[in-house]
């Protein structure tokens, strides 16, 4: 699979179909994968620090969520790079999920957006198999809880496992539990709140031209203001001053 960095992140220049054909092939063996969708915040995190570095070291697939990171993708050799976010991609994988009779289970989200979630995607997808659902406490999990969750999706079957914990706590749970859960674990964040109709996503024009990031701050201002423009404006700041060093280098 070939990978490329961006802040010296590994993102993969992968389109949404070959990311599903991977994921699948994966759950098909029953592998125990670690799948994330990255965006600015994610980019920034790896940057900012070491332990979520080693942490994304054990991930298998990192997609290109961010329309940032797409147009980065296409600037440095992959012009036909597409996003590949986690909400796309969990209604794409539920689709193939019940076409093929793969079980599936979903890991986080508070329990009436878990519930929703469920209902939902049941409702447009009559065949999908849920096989476990589980929203955890905001308090860690003590270790006997942690290993009767781990016992519980093994011996459910779940073979596409998405986790909805939100950046950087999904990542750090399924890089902790990547070889003792046989299953391919998927972070894919605000996916739940969408597809459960809890959040308004942005319009698909505000998708296109990079800004669904900013109509989520409109939306949520008091618990997403402060992360934005934590990172975003520093990311810009990064992208600039490493093309302009490249520049000068030549």
């Amino acid at each position: 699979m070939i990978s490329n960095r961006i802040l010296g992140m590994r993102v993969d220049p992968v389109t949404l179909e070959e990311t599903i054909n991977h994921i699948l092939a994966w759950a098909v063996e029953r592998q125990g994968r670690m799948v994330c969708a990255a965006d600015v915040h994610l980019v920034m995190r790896h940057r900012d620090e070491a332990d979520f570095r080693e942490t994304m070291t054990q991930a298998d697939l990192v997609t290109p969520d961010g329309m940032p990171l797409v147009w980065l993708l296409r600037r440095q050799g992959f012009p036909g790079q597409e996003r590949v976010c986690g909400p796309d991609l969990t209604l794409e994988l539920c689709g193939v999920a019940a076409e093929k009779e793969i079980p599936v289970g979903f890991y986080g989200g508070r329990p009436e957006v878990l519930q929703a979630l469920v209902s939902n995607l049941r409702s447009q997808f009559p065949s999908l198999m849920v096989a476990y659902s589980y929203s955890p406490p905001f308090r860690p999990l003590t270790a006997a809880e942690d290993e009767a969750e781990t016992i519980a999706i093994n011996e459910a079957g779940v073979r596409l496992l998405f986790v909805g914990l939100g950046c950087p706590k999904q990542e750090r749970w399924m890089a902790a539990h990547k070889g003792q859960i046989s299953t391919v674990m998927l972070g894919v964040g605000a996916a739940f709140d969408f597809h459960a109709g809890s959040i308004r996503r942005a319009p698909s024009w505000v998708q296109r031209i990079g800004l669904e990031w900013l109509f989520r701050v409109g939306a949520d201002p008091k618990r997403l203001a402060k992360r934005a423009f934590q990172y975003y404006p520093r990311f810009i700041w990064h992208v600039m001053t490493e093309g302009l060093k490249r520049t000068g280098n030549r």
